[in-house]
């Protein structure tokens, strides 16, 4: 085990990735707000890609496909093909999806009791950070 800087890096023998860059893997799957919308989706019950791809604003058939398998392979959620013409394929969350619904609810709960402080520190800092514009001229810093 190596410190550097306030970030401890974990040296894995020959073959290994270190603890590190794993955790970092699995906050990256499940920290992508994409797979935030899949697991909350998840959460009401089964759904079909279809159900999936309508409830999700902005998301693509494609980003959607990749999502849920790489949900599907970190043991998130299952899929299901049901014998059918045409063939119907349902998703699902395991147990071990079921405490990330939990935990993104603890998240999404922390975001909306502290939202007025969120807002009130982004008016500070753009009030400083942001000079004001030209009368003739749009805002530089207003958020797209």
């Amino acid at each position: 085990m190596t410190a550097i800087g306030s970030e401890t890096i974990l040296v894995a023998g020959p073959g290994f990735a270190s603890a590190t860059c794993r955790v970092r893997g699995v906050l990256d799957r499940v920290g992508d707000k994409w797979a935030i919308y899949v697991v909350d989706r998840l959460g009401q019950g089964p759904r079909r890609f279809s159900e999936l791809l309508r409830g999700i604003d902005g998301i693509t058939a494609r980003m959607l496909t990749v999502t849920l398998r790489g949900l599907e392979r970190d043991g998130i959620l299952t899929r299901t093909v049901h014998a059918a013409v045409p063939p119907r394929v349902d998703y699902e969350l395991t147990p071990l999806g079921e405490t990330l619904l939990r935990t993104i609810g603890q998240l999404a709960a922390w975001a909306d009791a502290h939202l007025g402080e969120i807002e009130e520190a982004r008016a500070v800092y753009d009030a400083r950070s942001c000079p004001p514009p030209c009368p003739e001229e749009p805002a530089p810093c207003e958020e797209t």
